[in-house]
């Protein structure tokens, strides 16, 4: 133990430093390289099989293997070992929130790209992120990586394409059913929630339908789906136990009881209390949750990717089935505005990788319009592989009829010469988005988000589409809907890191943590009102005691910080323009 003690210790610091990858590399002769991806992102662990392990091999001569910490048993013990041992991988996908990258940077992990960036095509586009990568680093030099998810479009516009990120999306058949009532606020839409759990349950003969269905595998700071409801006024999950408005006019605590995070467990418990919450919400995960919604058993969906991506079939919409968002009178849906820097997740190269100058090459067609489209096409919305699910016809990109069973999610077979095998199986599972998916295809001029082109608009008639349409000025997608109803509230897209904690202050999180989260499951559970505020009362008594304000305070401090940095982008966007 002693002498393995000693050898970390001398890794650890060997592996300290200005940053790597400085040192002259030989000539690379192109041969076959199998990469490893330290991928913080990634849910699937191995070598990267099917259609785009063949484009990435013809066009590089790279295999992708892929090291998954999510897979691996999550948390931080895979990047601590790596980090310990002075390599993460060849390429490495993390965060760079709480010091993150100024730790990977600081102790040599990742290389300096600066002499290999220089003849990047497409990354020299995006320097704005990769400066304020270099900050996030505590660095005045150096080129670190490149953060994903970077756009041209301003920090103002919304980022989402065709629909929301959330919304009360509900079963619009059974809403249509009902009468199309009326929603004024939050409040007002349990009794038509309630009305349309009884019209499902007599017209199917089943008691098992329920307007609303809750999970615990996500659950963090809180309970995860408390999260939901203030989003449809402008509060989206912020800053630890900070809940902040879209225009940084509000910042307030979540645990106050006249909060808006309490006003979403108040809604919970009273729909427990009137019966529409599915029994199986404290026990299930999110997987047993949504295939509930694909046998119809859930009529209320916080996101478009649940309610509609279980429910919404080509059949089910050509019946007048389906999710759809209604309209409550005074909501205003917070929407993430788009991210010229980038998110807080980048792509960088391990210091001790071989052939830097080819990885880059790689990591550039990643941000190219080929490599956005193919590398996109399972986590971004974006269209696949020209030629394969999508062409070029009268001048504007449609969907192949491969494409369009394959990018539905049907079980579809790749053709041998792109590589064979089923085609999700061989999608990319890198994870990660590289260019905001709303953004326009040099080569086409349309979105790289296939939902948006016309082609596939003008297939917006089903019976379903229709009967929303009527109901909604005529909008043919959500997103449409909002902005011409002005009931979007933008986030400034601004690249926030928050800084490394101490270690008494993640010791204090981690007891509050636990504590806020089975005190949220506990009042949406209470039997009434009274039982609602007692368990509230003792669950905020017994955090304060474990030192909340502390924690708190640091949230709220890094809430100022983050309302300062969205002012920031704003100014650096208009000074570009």
């Amino acid at each position: 133990m002693a002498v393995l003690a000693t050898l970390v210790i001398a890794m650890s610091v060997g592996a300290c430093g200005s940053g790597g990858g400085s040192e002259a590399e030989g000539a690379d002769d192109g041969s076959p390289m199998t990469v490893e991806v330290f991928d913080q992102l990634a849910n699937y662990q191995g070598k990267q099989k099917g259609w785009f392990a063949k484009l990435v091999k013809d066009k590089f001569n790279i295999t992708l293997n892929i090291v998954a910490p999510n897979v691996a048993g999550g948390g931080n013990t895979l990047f601590d070992t790596r980090s310990a041992a002075g390599n993460l991988g060849d390429l490495v996908v993390i965060g760079s929130n709480g010091g993150q990258a100024k730790k990977v940077v600081k102790a040599g992990l990742v290389a300096d790209l600066t002499p290999y960036v220089k003849d990047a095509k497409h990354l020299k586009t995006y320097q704005g992120a990769m400066d304020q990568l270099r900050a996030d680093a505590g660095r005045k030099d150096g080129t670190w990586g490149i953060p994903i998810s970077v756009s041209a479009l301003s920090p103002t516009e919304p980022s989402e394409g065709v629909e929301p990120t959330f919304g009360p999306f509900v079963r619009w058949d059974y809403y249509k059913e009902v009468g199309y009532p009326k929603v004024a606020t939050l409040e007002d839409l349990l009794p038509v929630l309630e009305k349309m759990q009884e019209r499902a349950r007599q017209e199917t003969g089943r008691k098992d339908i329920y307007a609303l269905s809750l999970f615990k595998d996500w659950d963090d700071q809180a309970m995860q789906n408390g999260f939901q409801l203030p989003a449809f006024y402008g509060y989206a999950e912020g800053t630890g136990y900070v809940m902040s408005n879209a225009d940084g006019s509000d910042a307030q605590s979540l645990i106050a009881p006249d909060g808006v995070y309490v006003r979403a467990l108040k809604f919970f418990n009273k729909a427990q209390r009137m019966g529409l919450v599915d029994p199986d919400s404290t026990t299930q995960n999110y997987d047993t949750m949504f295939a509930k919604y694909q046998q119809g058993k859930i009529l209320f969906s916080f996101w478009p990717w649940l309610g509609q991506a279980a429910y919404n079939t080509e059949t089910h919409r050509k019946e007048g089935k389906g999710f759809m968002m209604l309209s409550i009178d005074d909501m205003k849906i917070a929407s993430k505005g788009a991210q010229p820097n980038g998110t807080s997740t980048f792509i960088g190269v391990g210091a001790k990788a071989k052939n830097k100058a080819r990885l880059v090459r790689f990591i550039d067609w990643l941000y190219s319009p080929e490599g956005i489209q193919a590398s996109g096409s399972q986590t971004n919305g974006a269209a696949g592989l020209k030629e394969l699910t999508w062409k070029v016809e009268g001048g504007r990109p449609v969907l192949t009829d491969f494409g369009v069973k394959a990018l539905a999610g049907e079980k579809v077979n790749v053709p041998e010469g792109y590589g064979g095998g089923g085609y999700t199986d061989g999608a990319s599972q890198l994870n990660v988005n590289t260019v905001l998916n709303k953004g326009l295809d040099s080569a086409t001029k349309a979105p790289y988000n296939y939902q948006m082109w016309d082609s596939e608009l003008d297939k917006r008639t089903t019976a379903l589409d229709r009967d929303w349409q009527a109901h909604m000025g005529g909008a043919r997608t959500t997103m449409e809907y909002l902005e011409k109803a002005k009931k979007l509230a933008v986030i400034p897209g601004a690249s926030y890191s928050t800084p490394k904690e101490s270690s008494v202050i993640s010791t204090i999180r981690g007891q509050v943590k636990t504590a806020v989260v089975n005190g949220c499951w506990q009042a949406v559970f209470a039997k009434d009102d009274e039982g609602f505020d007692s368990v509230w009362s003792s669950m905020v008594k017994n955090v304060d005691g474990l030192g909340f304000r502390k924690v708190y305070q640091v949230d709220m401090d890094n809430t100022h910080s983050l309302f300062s940095a969205r002012k920031a982008i704003e100014k650096q966007y208009a000074d570009r323009k």
